[in-house]
């Protein structure tokens, strides 16, 4: 059951917290990439963001099981940093080049920067939605 509320949070903090983020960063001239993007994927033809998310599930199902046992501050300090840094990584450097693009984002820093923060916000909100989705576990 651990493993279905942590995909759920990732799911949703995805959807929350990091398109959130993103929503208003674009908002405010900061980020040129819009949030929530509904165009269809390949190969299910499914909206970009609903893909997204779905990786932040699984993802999710990832990072809580290296923060799960952590309890105050260092619980919180984990999720942000863990949340930011191997997504982050993971992107740029692995799905980047799949998809044809550049290796590191071209090792833009405002790419980077960018990857950090909404990964960084993600896992935040992974560890918040699992409290309020688990409120008898001490975390």
């Amino acid at each position: 059951m651990q493993f279905i509320r942590a995909f759920i949070a990732g799911f949703l903090s995805t959807l929350i917290f990091h398109q959130g983020l993103l929503a208003t960063l674009y908002a405010g001239g900061i980020s040129p990439r819009p949030a929530y993007v509904m165009a269809s994927v390949p190969p299910l033809g499914i909206p970009s963001v609903l893909s997204l998310a779905f990786w932040g599930g699984i993802w999710g199902i990832a990072l809580w099981l290296m923060i799960r046992r952590s309890k105050g501050a260092t619980h919180w300090l984990l999720a942000l940093v863990l949340g930011a840094v191997l997504p982050s990584i993971v992107a740029l450097f692995i799905v980047f080049p799949m998809k044809g693009m550049a290796m590191g984002g071209g090792y833009d820093p405002k790419l980077i920067i960018g990857a950090l923060l909404l990964n960084g916000a993600w896992g935040l909100g992974v560890a918040l939605i699992m409290k309020l989705l688990s409120p008898s576990s001490k975390q």
